[in-house]
């Protein structure tokens, strides 16, 4: 199984100058206890916009840059050399950018998504989701605290 695991605000918005353009704790503690012990794909602007790779996961960058190296990290150069590389674990993880979520989308199994319930500035987007191939099989409404500053949804979609 290929899963797919990002925050989206309203119109798709993923990000901005390469960073998130809002901090959910809740968003981030659920990334932690989905991803851990498993296999993440990235991007090479993603990888940088995280500095580092996350501890107890196993990253792999993506990178067309033949000689893009991080200690700790797999590179390949391409989705294909991604997922074989990740071929030993049942649930690997895709984490973005904009391009690599495009990419998988005919390929991945599952969506892992949190909406979030307000509409940002942004510069790149995470692709429409057609709800003839996807189906919502989870939500988990949860509205803005103390703590995480909007409304928002964790939702999962399985391919039809």
């Amino acid at each position: 199984m290929l899963s797919i695991i990002a925050a989206i605000g309203q119109n798709n918005t993923l990000g901005k100058d390469n960073q998130l353009i809002w901090h959910l704790p809740a968003d981030l503690k659920r990334f932690k206890k989905v991803t851990l012990g498993h296999h993440i794909i990235m991007g090479r602007k993603t990888f940088e916009s995280l500095g580092k790779p996350l501890p107890n996961r196993t990253t792999i960058i993506i990178s067309r840059d033949k000689n893009y190296h991080t200690d700790g990290c797999i590179t390949v150069n391409s989705l294909a050399e991604a997922i074989k590389a990740a071929q030993k674990d049942e649930n690997p993880y895709i984490l973005g950018g904009a391009e690599i979520y495009k990419q998988s989308m005919d390929i991945a199994d599952v969506l892992d998504l949190t909406f979030v319930h307000q509409a940002f500035e942004a510069d790149v987007y995470f692709p429409e989701i057609d709800k003839n191939i996807w189906k919502e099989t989870f939500r988990e409404d949860h509205f803005k605290d103390e703590r995480n500053k909007h409304d928002f949804s964790f939702v999962k979609y399985e391919r039809i």
